[in-house]
């Protein structure tokens, strides 16, 4: 499946930011859906994380502050982020994983200002 994010850019501290990831096809029988973020000169990590039987799972720097939803009419899985930090300032992908199978969309920038 390919994967597009959008809704990245730039916003300041304690402000708000959700991200979008549309699929090329159905996202109804894929396994996971998930958003990971790479910060410069940092490895990738997963940043949440949501099942097909809507199992979720958060980062615990992210925890109480963003939320992944997916909405399989619209193919789309979606990434609220409130109260914004300087640190998570990162290029954010969407991954999906389905029988083995691993995707990853091109990435989304999303900076924080202090």
């Amino acid at each position: 499946v390919q994967l597009v994010e959008s809704g990245g850019g730039l916003v300041q501290a304690g402000g708000s930011r959700r991200l979008s990831c549309a699929a090329s096809g159905s996202i109804f029988s894929i396994n996971e859906m998930g958003w990971y973020r790479q910060a410069p000169g940092k490895q990738r990590e997963l940043v949440a994380s949501i099942t097909s039987g809507g199992s979720i799972n958060y980062a615990d720097s992210v925890k109480g502050r963003f939320t992944i939803s997916r909405e399989n009419a619209k193919n789309t899985v979606y990434l609220q982020m409130n109260s914004l930090k300087p640190e998570d300032t990162a290029v954010y992908y969407c991954r999906a994983q389905d029988r083995g199978v691993i995707d990853w969309g091109q990435g989304t920038q999303v900076t924080v200002s202090s």
